[in-house]
């Protein structure tokens, strides 16, 4: 009789202990050469699971079989053929009805009569019951290893999985680097793909290699997928739940949702060919349009660089354009409106030098704020538990507020975390930022200077050749000059900003971090580097 010859392997844990295509296909053939009356026509190969109908080269088989191209089946076990109900009652079916006429296995003998198909219908059932139990496992130990705080899946690059402790932890090389990332990214003055490249280029950012992937740069799409990743901000969000991650998290939820917000800002300044350090920080004064940047040769080889709106909004806009020199003096302008003498810096940092003794009274501030705001969201979650139990409310709507609270709580936990990180760190990089911004502006490296804007200003316009710019929260123009009351209300402002987490401050303080890097990047002077020299 003519057989068609079966091997299947799946990928996944249920056969993790059956022969490989290549090992069922040669041992089949050597039991078959002892067999009778078998003469293999065709071998059907196939790497797909059993668990569900649907399986092309299978299907093809059994159509081959219906057309009388065979008179029986070769497999390894008959848990090679089939795994669900449906599978298993076709190819009982086709045995009633005489199109398929025998079948053979390495494993056990079957006999094409009442009671060979009664034993081959067991069989089959057991199988079926044997991944749907062993499926069953696998959704519960997903579960349990979500509810614990651990991603069941590889871990996102930045991250490493531990297999002694199956658990994930930071990777090393690339954590710092993907942190950076985020820090370009919350300044707001950096695109996604401007951040590709100083990762790609000045980095030299690559991802894990592995068995087959991994060892390249990162993509713009894999950049994107990055910053809109829950994990790195400690949660893990499977099937609508959310779950606190016992990971290390890369950004605070705070600083997640400011990316997010960020990458949804309409407006948001596409990347040029040509940089200019202003493009997309000012708008026009007339029509609200941005203002654009171009440079012009003149014809004895000479460049110019001008300022103008872009007149998308109102075509025939009349706002005449700014040179880029009379635009860096109406900005280092408004910049010496901020600026300190020497003699209120060194006092403000004395000051603070004694505040730090205060910290400890001001973290546990922190702490008990924390503690009430974290019981006020426990007794939301009860009472919502509570409504749930007498049917107020239904189950879709007591899922989506159990999960705002659930995230409400682990936004709760990591500013408790964070509080005790303090406020003198940031408050010494303003007074620095107020003392040095000048000089530093000057140094003209166009990165710099688009950050001091970026920190210093808010809502920029030009209009008439002269440039308006408010003053960023917490800084306040002084065209007088900032005296030592007003300098250290600033430095209030901040602190109360970071122990209230307000976002404007945290954003000045992301900004604040990227621009000092910057500076002790170029070489310029701060306070760290001249009591370096001193020292």
């Amino acid at each position: 009789m003519k057989y068609f010859l079966y091997c299947r392997k799946s990928s996944e844990a249920e056969d993790r202990q059956v022969l490989s295509i290549e090992s069922q296909k040669s041992e089949m053939q050597r039991l078959s050469a002892g067999w009778p009356d078998v003469d293999i026509v065709q071998t059907f190969e196939e790497s797909m699971s059993a668990r569900k109908p649907g399986r092309p080269v299978f299907e093809a088989m059994l159509q081959r079989i219906e057309k009388g191209e065979a008179d029986g089946v070769v497999a390894w076990h008959p848990d090679r053929l089939a795994r669900n109900s449906v599978d298993g009652g076709r190819i009982i079916f086709l045995l009633d009805n005489g199109k398929l006429k025998d079948l053979k296995f390495a494993t056990l003998t079957f006999e094409n009569n009442p009671q060979g198909k009664f034993m081959l219908s067991i069989i089959f059932g057991y199988s079926k019951y044997y991944v749907d139990s062993l499926s069953e496992n696998i959704r519960r130990g997903i579960r349990t290893k979500l509810e614990k705080g651990w991603l069941p899946n590889m871990a996102p690059t930045g991250y490493l999985n531990d297999r002694e402790g199956r658990t994930i932890v930071r990777d090393p090389e690339r954590f710092p680097l993907m942190r950076r990332m985020w820090d370009l990214m919350l300044t707001g003055t950096y695109s996604p793909r401007q951040i590709l490249e100083i990762a790609t280029d000045q980095w030299g950012f690559r991802t894990k290699r592995r068995k087959r992937t991994g060892g390249k740069a990162l993509t713009l799409g894999a950049l994107y997928k990055m910053f809109g990743q829950p994990f790195y901000a400690g949660v893990i969000e499977r099937h609508s739940m959310t779950y606190p991650g016992k990971h290390e998290p890369m950004v605070t939820l705070e600083e997640f949702e400011r990316v997010q917000a960020l990458l949804g800002r309409p407006n948001r300044p596409r990347p040029k060919e040509r940089a200019f350090a202003f493009t997309g920080l000012i708008r026009c004064g007339s029509c609200g349009c941005a203002v654009t940047a171009e440079e012009k040769v003149k014809p004895s080889g000479l460049h110019f660089v001008y300022y103008h709106c872009t007149r998308k909004r109102r075509p025939g806009c009349k706002e005449p354009a700014i040179s880029l020199p009379k635009l860096e003096e109406e900005i280092v302008k408004f910049i010496s409106e901020l600026s300190i003498p020497e003699e209120i810096h060194h006092w403000v940092l004395a000051r603070l030098d004694e505040a730090a003794g205060e910290e400890t009274s001001l973290d546990a501030m922190g702490e008990r704020s924390a503690e009430a705001a974290m019981a006020a969201v426990l007794r939301q979650l009860d009472n919502l538990t509570l409504m749930r139990v007498r049917e107020l409310i239904s189950e879709e709507e007591f899922m989506r507020q159990r999960e705002v609270l659930n995230r409400e709580k682990l936004r709760l936990t990591q500013q408790a975390e964070a509080v005790p990180q303090g406020w003198l760190e940031p408050a010494r990089m303003l007074v620095s930022f107020n003392l040095r911004a000048i000089s530093w502006f000057q140094a003209r490296n166009l990165e710099i200077q688009r950050l001091i804007l970026a920190v210093a200003g808010s809502n920029s316009t030009l209009k008439g050749r002269e440039v308006n710019i408010d003053a960023a929260k917490p800084f306040q123009r002084q065209p007088g000059g900032v005296d030592f009351p007003k300098m250290w209300s600033t430095v209030e402002d901040v602190r109360t900003g970071i122990i209230n987490r307000d976002p404007q401050i945290l954003e000045l303080v992301a900004k604040l971090r990227r621009l000092s890097t910057l500076v002790h990047s170029k070489g310029l002077p701060d306070d760290a580097r001249e009591e370096k020299l001193a020292a």
